[in-house]
């Protein structure tokens, strides 16, 4: 069985990253999002181990004193951080999966794991940004100002990505994306661990 491939995927705030990975997740098969841990306490409709692992602050750091994680940071008073053990399972079983994560997240899986392929998402303009980020009609102008300063920063690393989206139409950022899985795919090692019968039939003397 072929090795599966990790995609990781960051973006700024507002740039469609969330609707952009769920959309390619219902209509690619073999991949799916890696569940992160958190101590954060579970919100109404969220699932355990569906949404996040939920926690408490004395697993999270059992877990990173083992070395468990890939990544783990801290957000505020809550902790997240993504399982190694879960993440290559599902690789060894060829399942392609997906990190969401941000920038210093992705650079410590990166360091852990040259093979990952990384994939930033942009949005089309500032603009536009600021427009995503004000539709929600719920914050008002100082807290708009300061998402979109965190996304002037998330963005600035950009060039650390194998591969940049524009999430201008989003059925194009979205064909982009199943594109690059698909392409991933038919890795020329990929495709010799997947067909290696017919490539010894084909090539036999």
């Amino acid at each position: 069985m072929s090795q599966g491939t990790l995609f990781i995927v960051s973006a700024p705030s507002g740039a469609g990253k969330t609707s952009l990975v769920r959309e390619l997740i219902e209509s690619v098969d073999g991949i799916q999002v890696s569940v992160s841990h958190t101590t954060r306490a579970m919100r109404p409709g969220e699932v355990d181990a569906v949404n996040y692992h939920f926690v408490d602050v004395a697993t999270f750091e059992d877990m990173v004193a083992r070395g468990d994680f890939f990544e783990h940071a801290q957000v505020f008073d809550n902790h997240y951080g993504t399982s190694r053990s879960a993440v290559e399972a599902l690789l060894a079983a060829g399942q392609d999966v997906i990190l969401e994560i941000d920038w210093q997240g992705a650079r410590q899986v990166r360091e852990q794991m040259d093979s990952a392929v990384s994939i930033f998402i942009l949005p089309p303009s500032r603009d536009e940004l600021e427009r995503r980020l004000s539709s929600r009609g719920t914050d008002d102008h100082q807290v708009i100002s300061g998402r979109m300063r965190e996304a002037v920063s998330e963005m600035s690393h950009y060039g650390e990505y194998d591969f940049m989206v524009i999430n201008d139409d989003f059925t194009t950022a979205l064909d982009e994306l199943r594109a690059l899985v698909i392409a991933h795919r038919l890795d020329t090692r990929r495709q010799k661990q997947h067909h290696a019968r017919l490539l010894d039939a084909l090539l036999a003397s």
